[in-house]
């Protein structure tokens, strides 16, 4: 594939506004030839598409993670893409949730019925105790409700707690469609493959069913609406022979992913950001996100560090670089852009997005989609 420069990458991805061009990952929001938002005018006007906002677990900063109204909330903020994590039934249905540890996020453990559901596992290598989707049936975890991850931290969301079910993935993909027709808009879907090589080991694959629920929805090609995100590396590598969606390297802060652990390859996450990490990414995926860290450290003083060549080098190798994730409290932000000294409250995301989209990431994933959306559309307005 020839590598395009980033002024060419731009101006093919304005030029297929109508069309949701995923694969240089910048593009206009993709209405019809004739509609106009803020920031489709504003990135004709800078020559530079849209950085695409990715709406994190969906609009999780003010609805509880991975649940259908998250997931509208952020189309409705104005999200290019939302994230529904998937994990596996007992039954070999995905659905959405961070984790298949589900006692942080559902009410199961005030049911008496499950309660001797409740296990230790070894998930990566790590011991978790708790309720697993795997042990539970999808008409068993219908039962359940969401409620609020980490409610010290966004207590406002625990008035929607009970509220609503776990939705499968073809919920998800189903409220996208509904959305697209109401809206105009075409709305993309990223979903992230949890824990690949812990549910291969028990018989519950995630990436035939995966593959089939994309192909159904027509998200299947290259330059469908869609993106698969995985932390591993092999299943990326068999999801490459499966579909032709857009496929995305997920890369943590430090350590190595799980699969290359197993596999004794001593692949690491450092590794995979350096030139040649990089290229080996490119043989199999079309876009790298690492951990934002990578591309702007914090000091000691947790301000914000110089920038590092990351978005460039990936540039130059073909690959769109994506972030994760933008926290508007201010405990999440670098010192110099919070408001006031409440750790809870909300301060301002638009110093930080602007800062990483200076350093030449092409999208990133935020728990507030409308914050992240105006501060986009801001950065686009003042170059």
């Amino acid at each position: 594939m020839t590598t395009l420069n980033p002024t060419c990458m731009r101006t093919l991805a304005l030029a297929a506004a109508a069309a949701l061009a995923v694969g240089t990952v910048l593009v206009s929001h993709p209405d019809s030839a004739t509609a106009t938002t803020t920031t489709s005018v504003q990135a004709a006007k800078h020559k530079h598409a849209d950085p695409l906002v990715f709406g994190h677990r969906g609009a999780s900063g003010y609805r509880p993670e991975h649940t259908l109204a998250a997931y509208a909330l952020a189309i409705e903020q104005g999200a290019d893409f939302i994230e529904p994590d998937v994990v596996s039934t007992k039954d070999g249905v995905l659905v959405a949730r961070h984790e298949n540890e589900i006692s942080g996020t559902t009410d199961v453990a005030a049911h008496p019925e499950f309660a001797g559901r409740k296990t230790t596992k070894i998930i990566d290598g790590k011991a978790l105790t708790g309720w697993f989707t795997e042990d539970f049936t999808l008409a068993e975890l219908k039962t359940l409700r969401a409620k609020e991850r980490i409610p010290g931290d966004r207590p406002a969301n625990t008035a929607y707690d009970g509220l609503f079910q776990i939705p499968t993935f073809e919920e998800v993909l189903t409220l996208v469609e509904r959305k697209e027709a109401e809206t105009g808009r075409t709305i993309g879907v990223a979903p992230e493959t949890k824990h690949p090589t812990y549910f291969d080991s028990i018989g519950l694959s995630l990436e035939e069913p995966l593959a089939k629920s994309l192909k159904r929805h027509g998200l299947g090609g290259k330059r469908a609406a869609a993106v698969i995100q995985s932390f591993e590396v092999s299943n990326l590598k068999d999801l490459n022979r499966m579909v032709d969606t857009k496929l995305v390297q997920l890369v943590d802060f430090g350590g190595a992913p799980y699969d290359q652990v197993v596999a004794g390859t001593g692949v690491t996450n450092d590794y995979l950001v350096t030139d040649k990490g990089l290229r080996s990414i490119k043989r199999y995926a079309d876009q790298v996100a690492p951990y934002k860290y990578y591309f702007i450290p914090r000091t000691a003083d947790n301000t914000l560090g110089e920038p590092t060549d990351l978005a460039p080098r990936a540039e130059r190798v073909g690959l769109p670089t994506v972030i994760w994730t933008m926290r508007a409290e201010n405990k999440n932000l670098p010192v110099e852009c919070r408001k006031g000294t409440d750790p809870i409250a909300i301060g301002d995301l638009a110093c930080e997005v602007g800062a990483y989209l200076d350093a030449g990431v092409d999208a990133f994933f935020t728990d507030q989609p409308d914050l992240g959306v105006a501060a986009r559309d801001a950065w686009l307005a003042n170059r």
